[in-house]
């Protein structure tokens, strides 16, 4: 449908639009008229980001004089695979009304590890390793010593793509990443570093929120981005979390005696070159003397990582005399490192702030703040020096110069924390360090300030008034959408009490507790012998759901539940998820049934769809909200939940007990079931056709919509 809204004609490519789909694009147009940005909170499953896609690309098409781009961020590679498919159907049905004009290039960007084509780098096991395979293959020196030795490998995609030179560029069109790597395998060229290549000039980038947040990266992949860009964060319910992340480092034993390692191996390194060509040496000493760019003059081929401190706190100067030399660089880090193994070598939990745990440093070990500062990119230097291609090897000593490098940059906003024990093992000693950003503001101030529109927006932004206060900054539009139902067909219930009448709460007092986590699994039992097809179940961590799930296998109620259904469990490790995910849709399909326990805020939580019969009941065992009392009986607490939610929240649902919870259960699924009116009725529509969007007026839209 094709549609005007004030001075944008708008291409939607579906023949109806959800009243809340139109809301959105007004408020999110207001916020590209301002040149501002905005929060917008719509609820699940109903088309936010077709609706986003299709206002941002019709503004830019209704406006040609001044072009936006478009850089559209999501949590996982399932989502940027989903968004670019729906951007797809898009533009079809764009070009289909417009014709060529409506042409636009849409790139998705990914790691190397999902880009790559070459069998011998693919065949590694972890994204490092084959970020170091690539490199082993593509480094400067590495393709020099290629052209005189011709038995030296090399990756022959890389070697087409460089000799296709300006030639090597993608047609119009939108990309997912197996269109580019199919595209590459057509022609030859490596899918990774065209894509690369084509970020600057597309019209679409879909990357993830790392390639903007995590200064690491985005000083490689985003610097080239103009100002007038729209940035969006999709499912952005926990931003904040990704911005601390992005600026928080761990260190344990195993990173410490990993870095003794790397350092001796470098140690060796510098003594080969001095043998045999310590001009390089020198030639690296006298460009840190004069102060030069470490990367200004980079092949993209050789980039490894960026400071990671933000792009405003680097500072422009030479690096301290004290550590310019490789072999006097080395020996700072030396002391480093012992200095933090006697730090981990704590009984008690410690925590400091940045300026005390430098002068301490500055103390005990002679290394100032300065030469702190310095250290990742003084590391990166010795590491091209060096000429050293298999990165994943180093990534203990990137750690400590990644701590190293913030602590000695940043004074405020940061805790060093030191732990005896890992909470998931409280018995086995397994000391940590910690670096921990507590503002989440740092990570994204650079994106605010640079870029014309930044919208946040998912499905779960409640309270939304929280996130300018979180991210420090000042939204010209915020606004929460209801969802429009012909029936009521989500039932949400807060349970508090087992069939015992006992209690149940996920408070750290509490979770433990043998009572409660028996109750848990006669939920569990309960909905499975009544409700039909797929079940998901939420954890508040992964150390709460081991220890349920070990509570439950001792008990016998796990083998109980799967007399009904089968069980899948989401782990840290991202390839046996996607298996037991794979694994759980065809239980469903095939009419098994299956239950798929996972974590809140973990990967699986973040961006897969449970539509349709995958997803007929969700447990939240307890809510991952951080020192407070979780339980969404109590007003306060409740009244968080999103407008959409809370809506269809009767007080009759709360304080519910397993029985009561299942008897619900068993009434709403048997009403769902019924026959119904899906064009809606009692004069509120739930969807909208062209006609009835140009038949009516602002104030009898208004009417429909709210």
């Amino acid at each position: 449908m094709k549609f005007e809204m004030e001075d944008v004609t708008v291409y939607f490519p579906y023949d109806n639009i959800y009243p809340e789909q139109y809301s959105y694009m007004v408020e999110l147009k207001r916020a590209l008229d301002a040149r501002g940005h905005c929060l917008l909170e719509m609820p699940t499953g109903t088309g936010k980001t077709i609706a986003l896609l299709s206002l941002i690309t019709s503004y830019v098409l209704s406006k040609p004089q001044s072009p936006l781009k478009l850089i559209y961020c999501t949590r996982t590679v399932h989502e940027m695979e989903k968004t670019l498919a729906e951007l797809k159907k898009l533009h079809d049905y764009q070009v289909q009304r417009l014709g060529p004009a409506a042409r636009i290039l849409a790139v998705g960007l990914s790691s190397r590890k999902n880009l790559c084509v070459n069998p011998r780098v693919l065949s590694a096991e972890n994204r490092d390793s084959v970020d170091a395979g690539c490199r082993k293959l593509t480094a400067s020196w590495v393709r020099a010593l290629a052209e005189r030795n011709p038995s030296v490998p090399t990756c022959e995609f890389f070697e087409d793509y460089e000799r296709a030179g300006s030639g090597a560029v993608l047609p119009p069109g939108v990309y997912t990443l197996q269109d580019l790597r199919a595209f590459g395998k057509q022609k030859g060229w490596c899918p990774y570093f065209l894509a690369r290549h084509m970020v600057q000039f597309a019209n679409v980038v879909v990357y993830s929120y790392q390639y903007l947040l995590d200064p690491k990266v985005a000083g490689i992949i985003s610097k080239e981005m103009q100002r007038e860009c729209v940035v969006v964060f999709d499912e952005a319910h926990n931003i904040d979390n990704v911005c601390i992340e992005a600026l928080s480092v761990c260190v344990r034993r195993q990173t410490l005696e990993g870095a003794t390692r790397n350092l001796h191996r470098m140690e060796q390194e510098i003594d080969r070159f001095k043998a045999t060509d310590e001009s390089r040496l020198r030639a690296e000493y006298q460009r840190l003397v004069e102060g030069l760019a470490l990367r200004g003059d980079l092949r993209v081929n050789d980039t490894w990582l960026a400071n990671p401190a933000l792009p405003d706190d680097i500072l422009k100067e030479a690096v301290p005399g004290n550590i310019r030399r490789a072999d006097f660089f080395l020996r700072v880090l030396r002391r480093f490192v012992q200095y933090l193994k006697g730090r981990l070598e704590t009984e008690n939990v410690e925590k400091e702030s940045p300026v005390t745990f430098v002068a301490s440093v500055a103390n005990q070990a002679g290394i100032d703040q300065k030469a702190l500062k310095f250290c990742y990119d003084r590391l990166h230097s010795l590491m091209l020096t060096l000429e050293i291609t298999d990165t994943d090897e180093f990534l203990h000593i990137q750690t400590i110069c990644d701590f190293a490098t913030l602590v000695g940059t940043y004074a405020r906003g940061f805790s060093i924390i030191i732990e005896p024990f890992d909470e998931r093992m409280p018995d086995v000693r397994d000391p940590v360090l910690q670096l921990s950003c507590h503002d989440a503001s740092l990570a994204i101030k650079p994106v605010f300030d640079r870029f014309q529109t930044v919208v946040i927006t998912s499905g779960t932004l409640s309270p939304i008034d929280l996130y300018p206060r979180l991210l420090n900054f000042n939204p010209v539009v915020s606004r929460s959408f209801t969802m429009s139902l012909t029936r009521d067909c989500i039932c949400p219930m807060v349970l508090t009490r087992g069939s015992d009448q006992l209690p149940v709460s996920t408070k750290f007092d509490m979770r433990s507790d043998l009572g409660v986590v028996r109750n848990y699994g006669r939920l569990l039992l309960e909905m499975v012998s009544v409700v039909p097809d797929g079940i998901v179940c939420f954890f508040v961590s992964y150390s709460y759901m081991d220890e349920i799930v070990n509570s439950w296998n001792e008990s016998g109620i796990l083998k109980d539940i799967m007399q009904h259904k089968l069980v899948f469990i989401e782990t840290q490790d991202v390839v046996e998820t996607t298996l037991a995910l794979d694994n759980y849709r065809r239980a469903c399909d095939c009419g098994r049934g299956a239950v798929f326990f996972s974590v809140a805020r973990g990967k699986v939580a973040e961006g897969i769809d449970f539509d349709r019969h995958y997803g007929r009941l969700v447990i939240m065992f307890g809510v991952p909200f951080q020192y407070t009392l979780s339980k969404y009986s109590r007003h306060d607490k409740r009244s968080k939940l999103p407008g959409w939610i809370l809506s269809h929240l009767r007080d009759a649902h709360l304080n519910l007990s397993t029985d009561m919870a299942v008897y619900i259960a068993r009434e709403f699924l048997r009403k769902m079931a019924q026959p119904y009116d899906k064009a809606g009725s009692g004069g509120k529509k739930t969807l909208l056709s062209q006609e009835d969007i140009e038949k009516m007026g602002d104030g009898s839209l208004n009417e429909m919509l709210y």
